[in-house]
């Protein structure tokens, strides 16, 4: 590979992985207006448009995707076999990118993660938050965080939560005024807090299960939000009811500030898992992140 194209394609990688040209060229260390010359000059080259360009974002074309689902291993492959030099000294080092979900970063990364970075102080931690699902090969990430039931069958998946279960919950006020639901059709009666989910579009249905029998709920109320934080909030408002993920409530179960209902319809599933390529170079970074990360029973 001549090296003009191996820094024009490492360009496009940025690109593609930060979704802009302004963000992109800030971790690159040259300027905008240097970075979009290199991406026109590469699309002129290969005689193809690889990046749609619009005010508000940028994003691949279906020849920029193809590209980048190929070359986007090999930089990785390369990127891990320089990281794994720093075995070579005294202190593990080098920088983990991981693809997370708000909630999991909060509840589960951030508590383990501040212990690995006190312990290792050359090793550099990038977590970027994400609703719906990444490509973390095409998109440069070292590993992902993601409900076990949520990852592919081809990655590795490594537990680092214990196995969750959904939880109803309201503020105790609000079952005071409106009573006690006990199973899935009693929650006709209430006012039921709905998430919107933003990479589908749809609202949740709310999931039970019980005596094998599952059944799918949708709900109805006067709210409807997009943040989980938001509708925990408000169901400790005293807003009506709201269904989800118990690590996401059990502070405020604790507190007292909500009360859980139905745990018999509420059976467990897989709680967060840290999933990576199977094929991916382990550095030594790497791989005390997975040690520090991993869920190992009761006390974590």
């Amino acid at each position: 590979m001549a090296r003009e194209h191996y820094n024009d394609l490492r360009a496009l990688l940025a690109v593609a992985r930060e979704r802009s040209f302004t963000r992109a060229a800030a971790q690159m260390g040259v300027s905008q207006a240097a970075l979009s010359y290199t991406i026109r000059e590469l699309e002129r080259r290969l005689g193809i448009r690889l990046l749609t360009r619009t005010t508000r974002s940028v994003t691949p074309t279906e020849a920029g995707e193809r590209l980048l689902a190929q070359i986007a291993p090999h930089f990785a492959s390369i990127d891990s076999a320089v990281e794994d030099l720093g075995e070579l000294r005294d202190r593990p080092g080098g920088t983990l990118r991981i693809n997370s979900s708000d909630h999991a970063s909060e509840l589960v990364l951030w508590p383990k993660l501040r212990r690995l970075l006190a312990d290792y102080p050359d090793i550099r931690v990038e977590v970027m938050d994400q609703s719906g699902l990444a490509d973390i090969v095409a998109e440069g990430f070292d590993a992902g965080v993601r409900m076990g039931e949520q990852v592919a069958k081809d990655m590795i998946a490594i537990p680092i939560s214990p196995p969750l279960s959904m939880a109803v919950v309201a503020s105790p006020a609000y079952f005071k005024r409106h009573g006690i639901p006990r199973t899935p059709q009693d929650l006709t009666a209430h006012d039921c807090i709905n998430l919107r989910l933003m990479t589908q579009g749809g609202l949740y249905a709310w999931e039970f299960e019980k005596d094998g029998r599952s059944v799918n709920v949708r709900v109805e109320g006067r709210l409807t939000l997009s943040s989980a934080r938001l509708i925990v909030q408000a169901a400790m408002d005293g807003q009506g009811l709201a269904c989800t993920p118990d690590i996401i409530v059990a502070q405020a179960l604790v507190e007292k500030r909500l009360k859980r209902v139905m745990l018999d319809w509420c059976s467990p599933f897989p709680g967060f898992h840290l999933y990576y390529p199977s094929r991916r170079q382990n550095s030594h970074a790497f791989a005390l992140l997975v040690e520090a990360l991993r869920w190992r029973g009761t006390g974590g």
